[in-house]
């Protein structure tokens, strides 16, 4: 049976520990019952944002499956300045309840790493993607470029990524997490066809968001 420790990320493991202990030893402390109870629902909504249990990764040939747990926010034609090219781009605004890990989107290999400072801007606005802190993915996948662009959010601007150019990712492989609720805006070949639509509830891995045809 799987532990209570495989939900979360590797990353946020000690800091999940950290939580229940200081959540115990502040108990002895804190005699007020409504001060308990904010402190138990702080505890339990930090342990939720970092779930991460193992999920089914969808088979079927030319799927781009969704990068983040969120809500689809935009699809639309855009030029994407990390691979320099003309692009679909479909964004998913992630909450601060949401699963803050990221999952490729395509099998495939790491052919650059981009990371750039920024401002604070709420990610649910499409002005956060040029601006904010962001670290963009370029994959290619089979001749195809795609492109994940992790875009940090208002409340802490904090992004992980785990590999670097040259490496091969499968679909549905964890190679990063933004914290506190963020975007991910994902590049597509322009001739991708969208499987989503704007406004639409979406998860990491289990959601296709659009198929690569042959141009």
């Amino acid at each position: 049976m799987m532990s209570i420790l495989q939900l979360f990320t590797r990353t946020h493991r000690p800091l999940t520990l950290g939580l229940l202990l200081a959540a115990v030893l502040l108990a002895f402390l804190v005699s007020d019952a409504w001060g308990l109870l904010a402190l138990a629902l702080s505890a339990f909504w930090l342990m939720l944002s970092r779930r991460d249990a193992p999920r089914p990764v969808p088979s079927q040939a030319g799927a781009v499956l969704c990068p983040a747990d969120g809500r689809v926010v935009r699809i639309e034609k855009a030029r994407d300045p990390y691979a320099d090219r003309e692009a679909l781009r479909i964004s998913v605004f992630m909450n601060v309840f949401d699963t803050h890990a990221n999952r490729a989107s395509v099998d495939g290999v790491i052919r650059d790493v981009k990371y750039f400072p920024g401002a604070a801007i709420n990610t649910d606005l499409d002005t956060a993607s040029p601006r904010n802190e962001r670290n963009a993915v370029v994959i290619e996948s089979n001749g195809q470029l795609v492109t994940l662009v992790q875009v940090a959010g208002l409340i802490a601007r904090r992004i992980l990524c785990h590999v670097k150019p040259g490496d091969t990712l499968t679909r549905g492989q964890r190679y990063g997490l933004i914290r506190f609720g963020s975007r991910v805006d994902i590049y597509l070949p322009p001739h991708a066809v969208p499987k989503v639509a704007p406004g639409e509830r979406v998860s990491a891995t289990t959601t296709v968001l659009a198929t690569l045809v042959t141009a």
